[in-house]
Formats: C-alpha cells, structure tokens, sequence
C-alpha cells in the first residue's frame, strides 16, 4: 500500500475516536447540566431586592464567603462573573448573577429577583416592566434609518 494512504487511515481513525469521545463527554455534561439546573429551580426562593451596584468582576475581588471561593476550581478564580451587590432586608449581600439577565437588572432600583444560595436566576420588575436596553445599530443600520427618514 502507498505510504500516504495508510496514514490518512490512520488520521481518520484517530479523528472518529475523537469525535466518538467528545459525543459521550458532551452527553455526559449535559446531563450534570440539567441536574444542577434542577437542583437550582428545587432551591430557589424569590426575593424582594434593593440593586445597589452591579459590575463583572473576578471571583477573589467578589466579597464573596471564602466557601465559594475554595470551592470554585483554580482555574476559574480569575474569569470575571457578574456580581450584583443587593440589600436583601437589613443586609448587603454579594450575589452572582446570570450572565443570561445580568443586562436586564436595572441598579438603584427595587426588584423581585429569584435567588438560588447565592445565584439570581430570574428578575422581574417590582412595580413595573424591565426596560431592556436596544441593541446598537451599526453603520449601515443609522444610514438606513436616516434614508428612511428623509423619504
């Protein structure tokens, strides 16, 4: 046989053993996923929250209980997470937020937050709506919206 045949066969073997793992590894995630998420939802109390301040911050710099912290892999010490700094009754608590809604919780402002531990999962507004912000247009999208105004 040609020597660059046999190793093609041998690149493609290895590429399926690869993707055959990574279809298993996935499935395996993504069932820890739904369990958390379960665990999560079982967890989960609503509050009603005071937005004092909210930033993406690393971990360490968070405020948050040394627990978490020591719990939380050392890899993921310093990605930033979103914090929400919340008056929760008489207290001033650090919470991390879902990146998912972290745009929606408007600051200075009284919420109905559904908190897990120390995790906001949902927020809804108090006694109104969230405004959620509009996505920028790019270039081409003002001079479209300029033309169609001038018409």
């Amino acid at each position: 046989m040609d020597t660059v045949l046999i190793v093609i066969l041998i690149v493609l073997a290895v590429a399926i053993a690869v993707f055959v793992a990574l279809y298993f590894i996935g499935r395996k995630l993504q069932k820890k996923q739904a369990e958390t998420e379960e665990q999560l939802k079982a967890a989960a109390q609503t509050f009603s929250i005071l937005v004092i301040d909210k930033k993406k911050m690393k971990l360490t710099e968070a405020n948050l209980p040394k627990v978490v912290i020591d719990q939380t892999p050392k890899y993921l010490r310093r990605s930033k997470v979103p914090i929400v700094k919340a008056k929760i009754g008489p207290k001033i608590m650090s919470l991390i937020c879902d990146a998912k809604i972290f745009d929606l919780i408007p600051v200075k402002k009284e919420v109905k937050a559904v908190i897990s531990g120390i995790y906001i999962t949902d927020v809804k507004g108090l006694r109104s709506t969230l405004e959620t912000k509009k996505p920028k247009k790019d270039f081409i999208g003002k001079i479209k919206e300029k033309l169609s105004k001038k018409k």
